[in-house]
């Protein structure tokens, strides 16, 4: 019987949305004992001087540094090893280099390794006169985006309507991300997730180390890059996770009313691709997946999405904690020099047990909701600052090594004294 209705693409699986929010809690909420830690750094980069205000370097001249291990976003025929570490290359739109680790069964084997492909990631850019800078938001340079992809074509066009804030974090910010085991049972990802967000304003304060951002409005901000994740899109990066009971249904629910930031063209036997050749992949304006999935966008996109299509929705949203199978933490700024070592430290140590995640989750209480004030002031708010200083000390007392607990103790007194992570004598992070 002919309906009129635009047929679905072939190895479709979503009939309903009920369906499709059960495919999302199953692909971002792996359950299983938590067990595994990983981290990504990111840097800034520079060509010539190792100066935030030296130019940014060509793409072609990156990849040439890198060798086998460039990524294929710059080098298409690229094997893309990963480092002898394990870890692997990415670049963000700016030039902004990127290590992410493999997981790993403890956080100093973590840090070591991620220490190994630091170095060897220095040695092969410094060969093509790259330097990379330990800042988390860039002084000197204005936004300038460098890698040409469709995906980050239609992010600035679409970011370009909300107002400064979409280009500078795009190219002129830098993270570190800590990524930990979702948990065990619903009950348990119900409790770490709560616990991540809880103490995300206090640990956002103790670790922020942003406050000068080229191209930003006037303001004194501790991290002028959260302060850009902000005021970026309200509906993409602040999910109201304080009203879910349940936060896989509630994720599930709010990742597919996100408004659609792309979308992927399709190949000539109807399965969704990354095919740079098409220069534009534009979403319809504030149309949301559930739009797309229930038909109303049929004359704009001419098909229904699949599971590919909500897979690569979901790498488009960039809530402080995302789910992606495990949970990411991405509220931490790029820390100066090597000192990224001490935020792994923490969120391994204050995750370490159903315990530890429930008195963290109680002592972060009073600051759970304060993100603005902790981008804003940092520790300079005392209520952010006690609460940074006890979310420490019980990092502190549940270390997994002494090696950790000492880097730990140290920043727990740099907190308490109100001040911020201090750069190393370069400014490189060499």
């Amino acid at each position: 019987m002919q309906t009129g209705r635009v047929a679905q693409a072939p190895g479709s699986e979503f009939s309903t949305r009920a369906a499709a929010e059960a495919y999302v809690g199953k692909v971002c909420f792996k359950q299983g004992p938590p067990a595994l830690i990983g981290a990504e750094l990111e840097w800034l980069t520079a060509q010539g001087e190792p100066s935030a205000s030296a130019p940014r370097p060509r793409l072609t001249v990156i990849a040439d540094a890198l060798g086998p291990y460039a990524p294929q976003s710059i080098s298409p025929d690229s094997p893309a090893h990963p480092l002898p570490g394990g870890s692997r290359v990415t670049i963000e739109p700016g030039g902004q280099i990127e290590l992410s680790s493999a997981p790993f069964g403890t956080a100093a084997e973590l840090c070591e390794r991620l220490r190994t492909d630091t170095v060897r990631l220095r040695e092969l850019l410094a060969s093509h006169g790259i330097h990379t800078f330990s800042a988390s938001a860039d002084p000197a340079r204005d936004p300038q985006r460098l890698l040409q992809l469709p995906r980050y074509r239609a992010m600035e066009r679409t970011f370009a309507g909300i107002g400064p804030f979409g280009a500078l974090m795009m190219c002129n910010t830098a993270a570190t991300q800590v990524s930990v085991d979702a948990g065990v049972d619903a009950a348990d990802i119900t409790a770490r997730m709560t616990a991540l967000y809880a103490m995300g304003p206090a640990l956002l304060a103790a670790f922020a180390c942003s406050p000068t951002l080229s191209g930003a409005p006037p303001g004194d901000w501790a991290s002028q890059r959260m302060r850009a994740w902000l005021r970026l899109d309200h509906l993409r990066t602040r999910p109201p996770v304080h009203h879910w009971s349940d936060p896989v249904a509630g994720y599930a629910r709010w990742a597919l009313d996100v408004p659609l930031l792309c979308i992927r063209p399709t190949t000539p036997d109807g399965d969704a691709a990354d095919n740079p050749a098409v220069a534009d992949w534009s979403a319809p304006p504030g149309a949301t997946f559930a739009d797309w999935l229930c038909g109303a966008l049929d004359e704009e996109i001419g098909r229904r999405p699949d599971h590919t299509d909500l897979d690569y929705h979901l790498t488009t949203v960039f809530p402080q904690v995302r789910a992606s199978g495990h949970l990411e933490v991405r509220y931490l700024d790029a820390q100066p020099g090597d000192t990224w070592t001490v935020p792994v430290h923490a969120i391994d140590a204050l995750v370490s047990s159903p315990a530890v995640v429930a008195e963290a989750t109680a002592l972060a209480q009073s600051t759970a909701d304060l993100w603005s004030e902790a981008a804003r002031y940092g520790l300079a708010d005392l209520e952010i600052r006690a609460t940074a200083v006890a979310l420490l000390e019980l990092a502190t007392a549940h270390a997994a090594t002494p090696a950790a607990a000492a880097e730990l103790a140290a920043a727990v007194e740099r907190c308490r004294q109100g001040l911020a992570p201090t750069a190393d004598s370069t400014g490189t992070g060499a």
